[in-house]
């Protein structure tokens, strides 16, 4: 994850961010979603400025958790397909082009700190990256976990990798290729989610997580964390999937289904 010089990383806290927030306080690195207006879908540059935000978590030894956050009530919608197939559209971020391709499923591996996804809005399709990626989940008990990929006429290629980290195989495949949407309660049963919580008492579980974890030796949880890090999916593996990705998004049915979902009706399969 060496995508930015020592130099670039040290001048973060005078950089301009489009579509996050990063606040550091107290040993502690909170990464807010800041694209509510858009349901917070990831971006291509989103993907450099958290990749830039997560380098230097990980090069920065006062930095002893992560927390991820998000603004609004989803979580994040995943990618967003209209970025990504080239139509950026207008943002102001003055985050370093990043040195080689950023594969979005690696970013989480390699911080070796701990992450606390704090999440208090529906999560859907790439949205998983965050949970997948993160040591705890604190969810709230009512939001929607959802892969609708294959309903677009498309598939969750790299999340499927992720997930497969933290939840039975069999369970992952059948959520991948029908495409519901999951209750939290079931999530905590997998191990997608660590903590099921309210509005009212979700402060006092990411406020505990944090405090027990300070409570220990930053340098053993980050060579811990390193240690682990050779038995995830590869980059190879993560580079795979998403030319696999780019693949599906080119078929007649990918453009069926997209196209279908904005026009509210239901797709016409063809198996193209």
């Amino acid at each position: 994850m060496n995508h930015y010089t020592s130099e670039q990383l040290a001048n973060i806290h005078h950089e301009t961010f489009a579509f996050i927030e990063i606040r550091e306080e107290e040993h502690v690195f909170t990464i807010t979603l800041d694209r509510e207006s858009k349901k917070n879908a990831i971006h291509p540059i989103m993907v450099n400025e958290l990749a830039f935000a997560l380098q230097y978590a990980r090069d920065n030894k006062d930095i002893w958790v992560v927390v991820f956050q998000s603004k609004g009530n989803v979580f994040c919608a995943g990618a967003d397909l209209k970025a990504f197939m080239g139509d950026l559209g207008e943002y102001e971020s003055s985050i370093p082009v990043p040195e080689g391709e950023i594969l979005i499923g690696e970013l989480f591996n390699k911080v070796y700190k701990p992450i606390i996804a704090r999440v208090e809005g529906d999560v859907y399709a790439g949205g998983f990256f965050f949970l997948s990626g993160s040591t705890y989940v604190v969810a709230l008990d009512h939001i929607k976990l959802g892969l609708p990929e294959v309903k677009r006429g498309l598939y969750p290629f790299q999340v499927m990798a992720s997930l497969l980290q933290v939840m039975p195989r069999r369970k992952v495949v059948d959520w991948c290729i029908r495409g519901y949407n999951l209750p939290v309660g079931k999530a905590h049963e997998y191990g997608l989610v660590t903590h099921v919580t309210t509005v009212s008492d979700i402060d006092k579980i990411v406020d505990g997580l944090i405090s027990d974890l300070k409570a220990n030796s930053p340098s053993a949880i980050r060579l811990g964390l390193e240690s682990l890090d050779y038995i995830t999916p590869s980059a190879e593996a993560h580079q795979y999937l998403s030319d696999m990705l780019k693949k599906t998004i080119m078929t007649q049915d990918a453009q069926e289904g997209i196209m279908a979902f904005r026009m509210k009706r239901t797709p016409v399969w063809t198996g193209e």
